[in-house]
């Protein structure tokens, strides 16, 4: 933060701000926008879209700015940025072609519809900031491989608890010791919960109650793990993760796991219910010298051989705009995929499915997702949660069992499962090992 303060000052004072552009506006992303507009100097917010443009006006509005124009062409929308206005238009693929946008913020939480805005905006050289661990979850990996060639940023975001986590990891590695789990602290666990049981609370907080419910089933945070694992080498130590139950602190947990499994796995991401300090995330690491052990001890972190450190707090949307100026001006990823899948999530149904159906989307009625190691994916041909919406069941599946692709059809013409399919491609292990040779 100490550097990216100062970088955005510096581009303030000289009169050239990142420009950055924001693809959907609901309840996070007008957080967004609020933000950037009226607490980041040195950054501008050119343009939104959103698939109802009266959401686009609404964020602009709620943050002081009623000087926006709508667009619907390229012309238009770079001429609003030659002019340093703002824009807001329907059409999201403007944003991502539009020369004068250093990146594009996306905050649909969709998969396919994501997909084609992500590849566009890497086509066109634009870094990627994502509040969409779903898509990242997804074909992430392959993604980044696009970003890469293009030569651009493809990245998770700060403030999201994955950003926090990675952010701990680092900081963690950099005092030299060894990561050996990421963990993330939540409050609440119930594969079973539904939009109908979450409408309550989504109506309090002015969220989607689809949303909601992704966090309360589970399918959330497992989307969130996967993506730490593919940033950090990580697996999970069994499908669905520990996910521990515990009232006290995280500290207090470090003679709860496995020690040698955890270092056989090479560290894994999991979840505990019930800690404090909530809703925060934790590393517990290791440290080989003994005499930084004792060190260790002194400044009250225990004896080992398990240290634990933690943020007791992750702030969504507030950060979110340093993860754009990492992008931009240092081109630093918050988190992104080191290489192939390491951890996906895999479709499970919630309820008793039918032959027949057609399963609705994530934080719905029909599945949940779960975290599983992604050999195992592979082996056991299994569903990724990202890919589920839209197929039709070829035969009854009971609660909790989890989803293959032998049972199901696949919507045709999806991009979305052509990265997919890219992806498994990509770094299929023939391919790894030719590349090694």
């Amino acid at each position: 933060m100490i550097i990216v303060d100062q970088a955005l000052q510096a581009r303030a004072e000289l009169g050239k701000p990142v420009k950055v552009a924001m693809i959907g506006a609901g309840f996070m992303g007008r957080g967004i926008a609020n933000q950037i507009i009226n607490s980041v100097p040195g950054m501008e917010l050119v343009a939104i879209a959103n698939r109802h443009i009266q959401t686009a006006e609404r964020a602009y509005l709620e943050a002081g700015i009623e000087n926006f124009r709508t667009v619907d062409n390229l012309g238009a929308l770079e001429d609003s940025i030659a002019q340093n206005g703002y824009a807001i238009t329907e059409d999201a693929m403007l944003l991502c072609e539009a020369d004068g946008i250093d990146a594009i913020i996306e905050v649909t939480g969709t998969i396919e519809y994501a997909a084609h805005l992500v590849t566009r905006a890497i086509a066109h050289q634009k870094h990627v900031i994502l509040m969409n661990a779903e898509l990242d979850g997804t074909v992430g990996p392959i993604l980044k491989i696009h970003a890469d060639r293009a030569g651009v940023v493809f990245t998770a975001c700060d403030g999201d608890q994955p950003g926090v986590e990675m952010n701990l990891y680092r900081f963690v590695k950099s005092i030299g010791l060894t990561p050996l789990l990421c963990g993330n602290i939540k409050g609440l666990q119930d594969p079973y919960r539904n939009p109908t049981t979450q409408a309550g609370f989504a109506q309090r907080w002015g969220q989607n109650p689809a949303m909601v419910t992704s966090f309360a089933d589970g399918t959330k945070i497992s989307f969130e793990q996967a993506i730490v694992a593919n940033g950090t080498g990580m697996k999970v130590a069994k499908r669905g993760m520990l996910g521990y139950e515990y009232m006290g602190h995280v500290d207090e947990m470090t003679n709860m796991y496995d020690l040698d499994q955890l270092r056989e796995l090479g560290g894994i991401v999991d979840y505990v219910v019930g800690a404090k300090p909530s809703p925060g995330v934790f590393v517990f690491a290791t440290h080989e010298d003994p005499k930084q052990r004792h060190y260790l001890n002194l400044y009250k972190l225990g004896e080992g051989p398990l240290y634990s450190f933690y943020t007791p707090y992750h702030l969504c949307h507030f950060e979110v705009p340093i993860s754009v100026a990492r992008a931009v001006l240092l081109h630093d990823a918050v988190l992104t995929p080191i290489a192939g899948p390491i951890v996906d999530v895999v479709a499970t149904a919630k309820i008793d499915l039918k032959a027949g159906e057609i399963i609705d989307g994530i934080g719905y009625y029909m599945t949940y997702g779960q975290c599983e190691n992604s050999s195992i994916v592979q082996q056991e041909n299994l569903l990724p949660m990202g890919l589920a919406q839209g197929c039709r069941l070829i035969r009854d599946i009971p609660r909790d069992q989890v989803l293959t692709y032998n049972d199901v059809e696949l919507p045709a013409g999806r991009l979305c499962d052509r990265l997919r399919a890219e992806q498994t491609a990509y770094f299929s292990p023939v391919k790894t090992l030719a590349i090694a040779r």
